[in-house]
């Protein structure tokens, strides 16, 4: 034994001599170390075998520690029921087996299996609560009583995803806060403004379609207001107060996508303030408006429901190899299946089978005969353009773009329309709705109607992927946590997923460049802001939070530039038309002064720049020499030879501009720069690079093969996206 296990024998010899429940655990522990079987170190100390199982898995998880977790070793005396949920919920797949967990909890499994099929309706409470399908909306607190405010909606999402969407560290953060506000000084709701009243009233606002579901966690609620329509109900006496909400936020995340760890540790940080700074009036947390499903045939306005746009047709690609032989025929363009043998490693046979089931199925098609010196003529495949469409969306501050392209990239049909950054969100969306149903109108005649595989929304940055929202856009503020995607889902009938704008234009490039793209790069985006999107070990890099490439931040670190809180600055230079503006008057260039920051002021600036006039070549030399900053550290964190400039910014006129100053300094400044040469490099989509590559979203999250598959994929479908 180590010095650390000899000291550990040694207190379980001091237990084991000194009585009680401590030493049956220590000696059970002691003669598991000799190599007993449990059976006979239950004969031999008079106790059940699952007394013995239980002990030597808490020893082996915690050590000393974890043999004085409990006050018995066997079953406890009270079960609190919303803790064994939470625990199921939580676990992998949130599907452990009851003797699992009742071996984790010092349980039996017959206790654990009586939990489940209680709780398997919905949660226990008193009136009954009507569905399983619950959302936490809020909660409340005053010194009288806790009441965590619950919904239903109308229409109950589809069939849970793979497990929960918030981690037992959310929860943990969670019952510190909750800690934290038990010992905090709340005030009393008693005539007070606002109290639990107000706070249902200010619910039932925000979430008008939601029927609303009060539950007592702790005291009376005396000052309901009856002018909202709530029910209000006891939650069981066998759980208590703080289990119950982390029971009910473990089922609410692993059923909602919605529902993520973004919310809870908002509700968790909203506690924590409070319990650290009581306002003088109760706490009120209210989460943001989830899409509300109205009752079928109607419209949130009581008109009419509107006709859906769109069909699916999900290509169901039967394996990994299928996607790796559809990867290689993407690359080559076209190939023979000899060479698809050869660069994937497949058996000739099984290439033939795969690719005979893939030209039946239309996915690929027979090029032109290829004689070969001797045998055969070689008939080489290559992907069929017209087997699949996608539509892609890009939602910018300026301009909504639409376009729907086919498996090559082909644009099929585009449209864009103006935005007013200050419009208000149903507005949003209904022009959102109103320029899908366009598009793909226009693409009706030429795009297979069978062959519609989804919609991809790209948007500013940072966004919210599991919930589907829009978080806390720079440029477009009343559109912070709009919960976009799942106030699309209703009016499109096909899969949807959304990615950040560079991002997406960073798996456009991927899938259309084929093999001029095939290795690791970062996709500078120079948009109305500058991000960059990451392909990286053949796959789309989209971080924990799936807003990896905050370029911005990047850039102002790299000149040094901070607000006098040291938050790194929000440069004007990384929103081009702003930017620009600002260095062509700074060099004194009058072009665009009509319209500083627009548009229409950077096409005039680059254009005199191109045209030979000296303050706006500096004003873009300057503007682009800020962007080249930001990716010198870009390319010194991630080791990479590839830079890729594309976006609407991304003009012909400054394209020059922007390719020789940038790959000059990512050549020139970085520290490996001994070791690798950058190639700095147009983007081959145009200025639709956004919506286009969130269109290839779809293509990509279909075809590309990825061993585990593709949980974004996976994701939008259990979450009911399939409308």
């Amino acid at each position: 034994m180590s010095e650390i296990q000899q000291a550990d024998e040694a207190t379980l010899r001091t237990w084991a001599a000194q009585g009680g429940q401590l030493a049956l655990r220590a000696r059970i522990v002691l003669l598991a170390s000799r190599g007993m079987r449990d059976a006979d170190i239950a004969r031999q100390l008079r106790v059940s075998r699952q007394t013995v199982g239980t002990w030597r898995h808490r020893w082996a998880e915690s050590g000393l520690d974890g043999l004085g977790q409990q006050a018995r070793p066997g079953r406890p005396a009270t079960v609190d029921e919303a803790h064994v949920i939470a625990r199921i919920l939580l676990g992998p797949g949130s599907g452990a087996a009851s003797r699992a967990i009742a071996r984790d909890l010092g349980l039996s499994h017959a206790t654990v299996a009586s939990v489940r099929r209680r709780w398997s309706a919905g949660p226990p409470a008193d009136p009954p609560l009507p569905s399983s399908d619950l959302w936490v909306i809020g909660l409340y607190a005053d010194a009288e009583r806790r009441v965590l405010l619950t919904g239903t909606r109308h229409q109950p999402a589809g069939g849970p995803p793979e497990g929960s969407g918030v981690g037992a560290d959310v929860l943990t953060e969670l019952d510190r806060a909750c800690e934290a506000l038990a010992a905090a000084g709340l005030p009393s709701d008693t005539g007070r403004p606002g109290g639990l009243a107000a706070f249902l009233t200010k619910a039932r606002r925000r979430h008008p379609h939601v029927a609303l579901h009060a539950l007592v966690l702790r005291g009376t609620p005396e000052s309901a207001n009856d002018d909202v329509d709530v029910t209000f109900h006891r939650i069981s006496g066998s759980s208590h107060w703080r289990g119950y909400l982390r029971a009910l936020i473990a089922l609410d995340s692993t059923r909602h996508p919605e529902s993520s760890r973004r919310v809870y540790l908002d509700l968790a940080g909203a506690i924590g303030r409070y319990a650290a700074e009581p306002s003088g009036e109760p706490l009120h947390w209210l989460r943001e408006s989830i899409a509300s499903h109205v009752p079928s045939g109607e419209e949130p306005d009581g008109a009419p429901r509107r006709e859906t746009s769109g069909g699916a047709n999900h290509i169901d690609l039967g394996s990994f190899n299928e996607c790796v032989v559809i990867e290689v025929v993407r690359l080559s363009g076209t190939i023979t299946r000899g060479e698809i043998a050869h660069r994937t490693g497949l058996t000739q046979q099984s290439v033939s089978r795969i690719s005979r089931s893939l030209l039946a199925r239309g996915i690929l098609v027979e090029d032109a005969q290829r004689h070969a010196t001797s045998g055969k003529p070689r008939t080489p495949v290559r992907l069929r353009g017209d087997a699949a469409h996608a539509m892609g969306i890009h939602i910018d501050p300026e301009v909504i773009t639409a376009v729907v392209i086919d498996l090559d990239g082909t644009l099929i049909a585009v449209r864009t329309q103006p935005v007013h950054r200050t419009a208000d969100p149903e507005v949003l969306v209904k022009q959102v709705v109103r320029l899908g149903g366009e598009v793909l109108a226009d693409a009706r005649g030429t795009a297979r109607a069978d062959g519609f595989l989804g919609i991809g929304v790209a948007v500013p940055g940072p966004v919210d992927i599991a919930s589907g929202t829009v978080l806390d856009p720079p440029l477009m503020s009343v559109w912070t946590d709009l919960p976009l995607l799942y106030l699309l889902k209703d009016h499109f009938q096909c899969p949807l997923i959304m990615e950040k704008d560079a991002a997406a234009a960073a798996a456009g490039e991927r899938w259309i460049g084929r093999d001029r793209r095939a290795r690791d790069f970062a996709y500078l985006y120079l948009g109305t802001g500058v991000g960059s999107g990451l392909y990286l070990n053949g796959d789309l890099y989209r971080g924990t939070s799936a807003n990896a490439g905050e370029f911005g931040q990047l850039c102002a670190v790299a000149l040094g530039r901070t607000e006098p809180d040291g938050r790194p600055e929000i440069l004007p230079e990384c929103n081009p038309p702003v930017g620009l503006s600002q260095l062509a008057a700074r060099h004194g260039c009058a072009a665009g002064a009509d319209q500083p920051g627009s548009t229409a002021a950077y096409r005039a600036i680059t254009e005199a720049a191109a045209g030979g006039d000296p303050a706006a070549g500096a004003a873009v030399r300057d503007l682009a020499r800020a962007i080249g900053q930001g990716a010198i550290g870009l390319v010194d964190l991630l080791d990479i030879d590839m830079v890729v400039l594309g976006g609407p910014f991304f003009t012909d006129e400054a394209a020059p501009v922007y390719l020789d100053h940038i790959g000059a300094m990512v050549n020139d400044f970085p520290t490996a720069r001994r070791l690798r040469h950058v190639d700095v490099e147009a983007s081959v989509l145009g200025p639709e690079a956004a919506a286009v590559g969130a269109a290839s979203t779809i293509f990509h999250a279909t075809f590309t093969p990825r061993l585990g598959g593709n949980a974004l994929w996976r994701s939008s479908q259990a979450a009911g996206r399939f409308v």
